[in-house]
């Protein structure tokens, strides 16, 4: 907190006439400026729409005044003649287009500032200021706690739990710890602690299962509205088949990922591009799981937001939240649905793309992008070159060899014995199914033999395979121009 309370001193310094604090930990920030309005012997006013106007400072000014309506609180500070510091609480709803007295009267205050010198912080959960405004205002971000401040929590949590059971000491080892303060980065301080009391208190211990619960709570309080989640289970390449050439040149790029040095370029990511339903995103998931770091998903489909500003704000946040979990794969998935070439939404399919190009291309942190497409002629050229991303692989239909690993690999996953069956016979009558396709003739297959209460026969396998239509045949057309587009263009997965 020193840090901050010194950087937000040096912002107020400097003349800043409107300060935005984009928080949820409203305490940590009154305490905050509470140090700096001491420090400086000003006088603090906090308001809100629910206390109206209240003064905590230090100094001279005004005693506290009953005035609750926005308006009338910007009106007070515009008159007001002792240099302040004033917090406006939640005022967000009170800043939007057809707000406009409040605008002026803050635009007033802020081109005032000379002679009133006056500091008004806007301190709310989400705040973007208005056109009229931005110029007159700057942002503060509040610092997230280092590893070690998270670490020294933690620990004091568990001598807590410790004292309040008769000395009994909280059960875990070193690494669990380590991988409980990696999962509460991007937290506050008093949120993290909030989950690992979550974690300690019910049985005093931390241990390896506690991790994704503490993972989904985190992921629930920072309320990331669908655009990012955390995946809890990630496959093992053991689970997927084929994909013997991405499978080789992930393993080159294991150390270099994990163990960054001067002398190597840390991997960026990969585009995997294919048939649906080929494996592209059970690969996504292998990739965080043969590396064994966390696996974020972004989904494009909840990123866009009716209001404006949202949708935006929804990106920057879920990068920033990627940098924060780092090292991790950031899944995007389908990515040509958010920033497709010639989509119309009034530009903000651009911002997106431009926000996502500017990460891309500054961003320091371990986090390795796996994105994948069914249609890369709808992805904008700037997104897929290299540089951007470091491949992108074609993730076509598997052939025999790869068939007959896909069925024994979900024969496994149930516990079928595939001696039992004619894997040569079922091979072949899969030519041109996808990877799902296969998993659903078994899934299929099994629900036939159950429903006539026999064992899985190979002619109820057959049976399902002649009554499924593959995409091969559905779509025939399209995936003949997605193999000639990659044919030259792309490096083959298998």
């Amino acid at each position: 907190m020193k840090n901050d309370i010194h950087d937000l001193g040096l912002v107020i310094d400097a003349g800043t006439p409107i300060i935005v604090i984009e928080s949820y930990d409203e305490l940590r920030v009154l305490e905050m400026m509470t140090r700096l309005a001491m420090n400086r012997g000003l006088v603090l006013f906090t308001w809100s729409v629910t206390e109206g106007l209240n003064r905590l400072g230090f100094g001279h000014g005004s005693d506290n005044e009953a005035i609750t309506e926005p308006d009338d609180v910007l009106a007070h500070i515009k008159k007001e003649t002792v240099p302040s510091l004033f917090v406006l609480c939640d005022f967000h709803p009170f800043l939007q287009p057809n707000e406009h007295r409040n605008i002026r009267l803050l635009k007033d205050i802020a081109l005032q500032h000379s002679q009133l010198r006056h500091t008004v912080v806007l301190l709310s959960h989400a705040l973007d200021l208005p056109p009229e405004l931005k110029r007159l205002g700057a942002h503060f971000e509040l610092s997230l706690p280092t590893d070690e401040q998270l670490l020294a929590m933690v620990r004091e949590e568990a001598n807590n739990w410790s004292k309040k059971n008769l000395g009994r000491r909280v059960k875990t080892d070193s690494k669990t710890l380590d991988k409980l303060v990696s999962n509460l980065r991007g937290l506050s301080l008093n949120e993290a602690r909030q989950l690992t009391r979550g974690a300690i208190f019910d049985d005093g211990a931390i241990t390896v299962d506690d991790l994704p619960e503490v993972n989904k709570a985190k992921f629930s309080l920072m309320d990331m509205e669908g655009v990012l989640s955390f995946e809890y289970e990630t496959a093992h390449f053991s689970e997927v088949g084929g994909l013997s050439a991405f499978k080789a040149w992930l393993s080159q790029r294991r150390t270099a990922f994990l163990q960054p040095s001067e002398q190597q370029d840390i991997p960026k990511g990969v585009m995997l591009l294919g048939v649906q339903g080929g494996g592209k995103s059970l690969a996504a998931k292998a990739v965080a799981g043969m590396w064994g770091i966390p696996l974020l998903k972004m989904d494009f489909g909840a990123l866009y937001n009716k209001y404006i500003g949202e949708t935006e704000r929804n990106i920057r946040e879920a990068l920033k939240l990627a940098d924060v979990m780092s090292p991790c794969v950031l899944w995007m998935d389908e990515i040509e649905k958010g920033i497709a070439v010639g989509r119309s939404d009034d530009g903000t399919s651009k911002r997106i793309l431009g926000t996502l190009l500017t990460w891309m291309a500054e961003r320091k942190k371990a986090v390795f992008v796996v994105a994948t497409s069914n249609d890369i002629t709808q992805l904008p050229p700037e997104l897929i070159r290299k540089g951007r991303l470091d491949e992108i692989f074609f993730v076509d239909l598997p052939d025999a060899e790869v068939r007959r690993e896909i069925f024994g690999i979900h024969f496994n996953k149930r516990s079928i014995e595939s001696e039992s069956y004619d894997l040569d016979t079922l091979v072949e009558l899969t030519n041109g199914f996808s990877g799902s396709e296969i998993e659903q003739v078994i899934v299929g297959a099994l629900y036939s033999a159950k429903a006539s209460d026999e064992l899985l026969q190979q002619s109820h396998l057959e049976k399902n395979i002649q009554s499924t239509s593959p995409l091969s045949v559905v779509m025939a057309e399209d995936i003949a121009m997605l193999r000639n587009w990659a044919e030259s263009r792309t490096v083959q997965a298998q």
